[in-house]
């Protein structure tokens, strides 16, 4: 028996990495890991801020996701020719070769029952659902000319906040971090808030951070009750015990990342570190009753609720305070018209009665305190709707069925051009004749206002360069709505 080589076959790689350290192998590995910041003998902060690599327009993003899809035609993209032909039957060239979840049959067009005005020096078109937004047309820039590859509300929110219709790939809003870090180190780099009664279909996912190291991905925070779930000290331990306790796990996790080069190791310090910070910096932070009564008033809030209102005032200040991306989903907005809670007529108008006067009150407010330059929002959902009536089940009510082909965002703020009116659909508001924009050249577009490289900017994971516009760089930066 040759027992050097049975001897061989025994050692794990681990112990192979181990001894060969003292021949320089680990020592070579270990200091390829701490040229890329993966492991130190103390701790870094992956959170720290960082410079982007080309010039920026924007310090942060706000982005308002109409969870469900709003419907453009009722809302942004007035079609008098729709109008016209009104529960007539529809051409039959928009219907060859597509297929819809809901439709069946030859549907009928449905004309919006929304009256549409032009506003401000731009000559905007607006639904009367949004009176507050009328106000602020030349602020903004609509973009009537988005277009998407998914169809159902899972893969089209992944698709659109991940660049990947399957869960796993990292948001944007953890790009965003991973990328620039965060300039206020006692709160989140990057976080996310909820209204509508539940997580957006896409789930937290959306949110998360992918192949990324877990500290970039989004941080779940509460309008009510407390901020963060599972913050603050368990009962029985003070401030005190609690710090003594983190250095100590610092001290065994610093020497762990030491000995090993696990990124995720250093991101349990960080993490730690970061949640001790925030038992102090985030109750502050999230209280919106220290607002003024007229802007508690001007957003629609009310303190102590959860609402999208109150969730747009505290965007407003997570920015103020430095936080690099702020996620607001606002969930309810299928209209599929099987009821009186996602119809056209009844359900439309409520879900728009509760953003719009908060939706132009962030844009107003960001403006006043002189954030609006520095800070790009966007107000969107995941896809569009069809200008065909959607009889589902024999319902009498009015809906609308899911369409990846054309649908409406609207954007503000630093490097976008004020009351512009971008791109434009057929005559029934089908498909983009336009100016067309993709879910890949929106991503281009807000990595490049960041001052990221969005060709470029990548994390090497599974042997490939991942990147938020996929590895073939399918998205074009927008030019025509930047400044």
């Amino acid at each position: 028996m040759n027992l050097r080589l049975e001897h061989a076959r025994a050692v794990t790689r681990r112990e192979f990495l181990s001894r060969g350290g003292k021949l320089g192998l680990g020592a070579m590995a270990l200091e390829g890991l701490l040229a890329k910041g993966l492991a130190t003998t103390q701790a870094v902060n992956p959170l720290a801020p960082k410079a982007p690599p080309l010039p920026a327009k924007i310090k942060s993003v706000i982005y308002l996701s109409m969870s469900g899809a709003p419907p453009q035609h009722d809302l942004f993209d007035w079609k008098p020719e729709l109008v016209k032909h009104h529960m007539q039957e529809c051409p039959a060239e928009f219907l060859k070769g597509q297929t819809f979840a809901f439709i069946k049959g030859t549907p009928k067009l449905l004309g919006t029952l929304a009256k549409f005005a032009q506003y401000g020096q731009s000559g905007t078109w607006v639904s009367e659902h949004l009176p507050h937004f009328q106000k602020i047309v030349d602020d903004v820039a609509v973009v009537r000319s988005m277009n998407t590859t998914q169809f159902n509300h899972a893969p089209a929110e992944l698709y659109l906040h991940t660049g990947n219709m399957l869960a796993g790939s990292a948001s944007i809003g953890a790009w965003a971090t991973y990328g620039l870090g965060s300039e206020n180190q006692d709160l989140p780099g990057f976080v996310v808030l909820l209204s509508g009664g539940t997580d957006p279909t896409g789930g937290k996912a959306t949110w998360g951070s992918g192949f990324l190291p877990s500290v970039y991905q989004g941080v779940q925070c509460r309008a009510a009750g407390e901020p963060i779930l599972y913050a603050n000290n368990p009962a029985g331990m003070t401030r005190e015990s609690r710090r003594e306790s983190l250095d100590a796990l610092k001290t065994l996790n610093e020497a762990e990342a030491k000995q090993f080069g696990d990124a995720e190791t250093v991101t349990r310090i960080a993490q730690y570190e970061l949640a001790y910070r925030m038992q102090m910096s985030v109750p502050g932070v999230m209280d919106i009753s220290k607002e003024k009564p007229e802007t508690i008033e001007m957003y629609g809030a009310k303190p102590g609720e959860a609402s999208f209102a109150n969730n747009c005032l505290l965007a407003r200040r997570l920015v103020e305070k430095g936080v690099r991306y702020v996620h607001l989903f606002d969930w309810g907005w299928d209209m599929h018209g099987t009821g009186k809670d996602n119809d056209l007529l009844n359900g439309l108008p409520k879900k728009c009665g509760n953003v719009d006067q908060a939706s132009a009150a962030l844009v107003e407010d960001l403006k006043q305190r002189g954030l609006l330059d520095s800070t790009l929002v966007v107000w969107g959902g995941e896809f569009g709707r069809t200008p065909m009536n959607e009889a589902r089940g024999g319902s009498t009510f009015l809906g609308r069925d899911h369409h990846p082909h054309a649908f409406t965002l609207w954007m503000a703020g630093g490097g976008i051009k004020k009351g512009l009116n971008f791109g434009a659909t057929d005559e029934l508001g089908y498909f983009v004749t336009e100016d067309k924009v993709t879910v890949r050249d929106l991503q281009a577009t807000i990595l490049h206002l960041f001052g990221l490289d969005p060709y470029k900017f990548a994390f090497r994971y599974q042997g490939l360069n991942n990147r938020l516009i996929g590895p073939t760089n399918e998205g074009q930066i927008v030019n025509g709505i930047l400044t």
